[in-house]
């Protein structure tokens, strides 16, 4: 078991996209990248072996273009333990805010492109319900003021809940929990307007889909749904969102796996996420770019038989000058499954009790 924890520990280590890994819009043209990361933390749970010593944690390779309406975008990875794609799809522009994606992309789902600003993104990350990469068709809408997302997606990235190696949670074929995602049509809409000094979005979620129960081949519903707001003034950014997910199966629990783990959740709860981050002008002699932030998410599991809430409190960093990239954040969590927990709304016994870390993260990208 604590061999297990230090691997886990360094693999959560590679979660995090930066801002340009979720972009929406591709440039005329082909444009080829990657990148390489580097980590080091310590830690006040788990084995004391390996804190503070630096690690190759990523080796990433991107391509991107577009010609005429036709645009691709594709990004694979290379971990410790695994490789897995992150995204690979193809797509067709009928106008600058309208187009249609095939493959494996993300599910639109709240804040976009994600309900976070750490390297260690919120709690819904490790629910499956944000920076969600899955096999489907997405339809886009964007215009001035409104956005529209459309997606039906026929399963996750791989079509099988017993791979765990992969980049986002999916449901997962572990111990006595056999599932699988099946199929999701997730819509999203979200208005933009302008209050005084202050640019405003408010937006909904909703997602209807289905699991496979791989036991007895029965096919269990799951939901979910979500708002949220964001405003912005100048360098400051609020964010907020409450979101609920449902799987409708027998017991109080459900499955999860990535970065070559499974672990269990709680099988529907409410995430709420309050973050506040502020950007600061930087002249580009030190730094061209300094975020501070602090992003605080909590897991309402609801009272059932064997579970408990889980709450995750991020404060940190990221510092970018060219093609160099550090978050330096540390990482709270109770009863949270990375920081010393064993799942996220399960029941921790007696070491239900606040753990955490702190991670340095330092990429650089092409």
């Amino acid at each position: 078991m604590p061999r297990r924890h230090a691997a886990m520990a360094l693999a959560l280590g590679a979660l995090c996209a930066p801002p340009e890994a979720a972009a929406q819009d591709i440039d005329e043209g082909l444009r080829l990248g990657g990148a390489i990361r580097f980590t080091t933390g310590w830690r006040d749970y788990g084995p004391s072996e390996g804190n503070g010593d630096a690690d190759l944690e990523l080796l990433r390779v991107d391509a991107s273009g577009r010609r005429d309406a036709l645009e691709f975008s594709l990004q694979y990875r290379w971990y410790e333990t695994f490789d897995a794609v992150h995204h690979a799809w193809v797509g067709w522009r009928f106008d600058e805010g309208r187009g249609l994606r095939a493959g494996v992309q993300q599910v639109p789902i709240g804040l976009l492109p994600t309900a976070s600003h750490s390297f260690w993104f919120g709690s819904g990350y490790y629910l499956g319900v944000e920076d969600d990469y899955d096999l489907g068709l997405v339809w886009r809408d964007i215009g001035p003021g409104s956005s529209w997302h459309v997606g039906l997606f026929a399963g996750d990235e791989y079509g099988t809940g017993d791979r765990y190696g992969r980049y986002s949670f999916d449901v997962a074929d572990a111990g006595g929990l056999r599932y699988r995602e099946r199929g999701q049509l997730v819509v999203r809409h979200a208005r933009q307007f302008a209050a005084g000094d202050w640019d405003m979005e408010f937006g909904a979620t909703g997602g209807l889909g289905r699991i496979e129960n791989l036991d007895d081949g029965g096919h269990p519903r799951r939901a979910l749904g979500a708002v949220h707001a964001q405003a912005t003034r100048g360098g400051l950014s609020l964010q907020l969102q409450w979101l609920r997910y449902h799987h409708s199966v027998d017991g109080e629990r459900i499955a999860l796996a990535a970065f070559d783990f499974p672990f269990e959740i709680a099988a529907r709860a409410d995430v709420h996420t309050f973050n506040l981050a502020y950007a600061f002008d930087m002249d580009g002699r030190w730094l061209d770019s300094l975020t501070c932030y602090n992003d605080f998410s909590t897991t309402q599991a609801g009272g059932g038989e064997g579970l408990a809430d889980s709450y995750q409190n991020v404060t940190g960093c990221s510092l970018g000058k060219g093609p160099m990239l550090t978050y330096v954040d540390l990482i709270t969590g109770r009863n949270m499954w990375f920081v010393g927990g064993p799942g996220v709304g399960i029941d921790a016994g007696d070491s239900d009790r606040w753990h955490s870390r702190l991670n340095i993260n330092v990429g650089f990208y092409f």
